[in-house]
């Protein structure tokens, strides 16, 4: 059965029989989300974009900094995750990445990773002609401090060349666990 489609035209006249049918193919396409989320972030291997480094490599530096200063499971996948939106969200690419995590994370990490590329423009925007203090608009905010830790700490500094990065490889393990079917279900009861 797990071969068969659903047999309808629009959902108004679909059936439980097609729902059903549906249903046993959304289980192992949901198991398989960590092997897609990995197989676009390594899309970004050939992607630089003009920085110095590819966007893969900027991910993996940002995570390996994030893991080495002993950052919990969650919060090293998002600080890999966090740029994965660039290439089909440039413009939003970090509520993008947020989106993806948000089932899967806590709220502070979701907060993070949607807010940090405005928490960014503190480095760069007077090259862009962009208010370098927009991040001031969420000052009161809880996650503003851990926005700011993550950004100064991990993500604006991993764009070096000379850096000894983690491999891909190695955070697979860490994103099939953030993204198990048994995470989503815990995190949906609570």
């Amino acid at each position: 059965m797990i071969g068969a489609q659903a047999n309808f035209v629009t959902l108004a006249e679909s059936t439980k029989a097609d729902w059903d049918i549906v249903k046993q193919h959304w289980l192992p396409w949901l198991e398989d989300l960590p092997g897609r989320v990995l197989a676009h972030l390594a899309m970004l291997a050939d992607d630089h974009g003009g920085f110095p480094v590819s966007r893969l490599e900027h991910s993996l530096q940002t995570a390996t900094r994030a893991h080495r200063d002993g950052r919990d499971e969650d919060y090293v996948v998002c600080a890999l995750l966090h740029d994965i939106g660039d290439a089909l969200a440039p413009t939003n690419h970090a509520e993008f990445a947020a989106d993806i995590l948000k089932p899967y994370v806590s709220e502070a990490n979701h907060w993070m990773i949607a807010h940090h590329g405005i928490f960014q423009l503190t480095y760069h925007a007077s090259h862009w002609d962009l208010d370098p203090d927009a991040r001031e608009q969420f000052r009161d905010h809880e996650n503003f401090g851990r926005t700011v830790e993550f950004c100064e700490r991990y993500d604006q500094v991993s764009f070096d060349r000379a850096y000894a990065s983690l491999p891909l490889a190695f955070f697979a393990p860490l994103v099939g666990r953030v993204f198990s079917v048994k995470r989503l279900a815990e995190r949906a009861a609570s």
